[in-house]
């Protein structure tokens, strides 16, 4: 591979670095074709950009990033794919689903809602994190619970009410 062919490599890696904000880092080696393939393919369903790259190439990638990559520097070794996602915990999810039928992928390190994760134990954790969209729907959800509450106890109230004044205008 050439020089310039490296560099564009390298450019390209830190701009996505950039612009994604959630990405993990896996080991996918030892997958059969078939496999692969069916990891690609859920992958493009979630919307989860998969790229295999070299070590290297992602390091200096890394480097030139305004963020700080260096705790994730000593996992780079071996096969690495990198899982591109608008989402932080949607990969997590997907390779707890494949991991039901296969060992692989593992979890390298991930970098999800500005946190370095290292480690495959780090799955449970990158799996159940919120996304945004899960944690305005709780606030959302706790805002309306009292006014629920409440506009629930003033129909019971009423309800209430009018049987009271009905068993007194009966009495009459």
């Amino acid at each position: 591979m050439k020089r310039e062919d490296k560099a564009e490599i390298i450019n390209e890696l830190a701009l996505k670095l950039k612009e994604a904000s959630h990405f993990y880092l896996t080991d996918t080696s030892e997958l059969n074709a078939e496999d692969t393939s069916f990891l690609r393919r859920k992958c493009f369903e979630k919307e989860i950009e998969l790229v295999v790259v070299k070590n290297t190439l992602l390091r200096k990638a890394m480097e030139q990033s305004d963020t700080d990559y260096s705790e994730m520097f000593d996992v780079l070794k071996g096969a690495t794919s990198i899982m591109f996602t608008e989402t932080g915990n949607i990969p997590g999810k997907l390779i707890q689903e494949f991991r039901k039928k296969s060992e692989k992928p593992i979890v390298k390190a991930a970098f999800v809602e500005e946190s370095v994760y290292i480690g495959d134990d780090q799955l449970e954790a990158l799996a159940s994190i919120k996304s945004k969209n899960e944690l305005i729907a709780d606030v959302i959800g706790l805002l309306q619970s009292p006014a629920k509450n409440v506009v629930s106890a003033l129909q019971s109230s009423g309800q209430t009410l009018t049987g009271v004044l009905k068993t007194l205008s009966e009495r009459e």
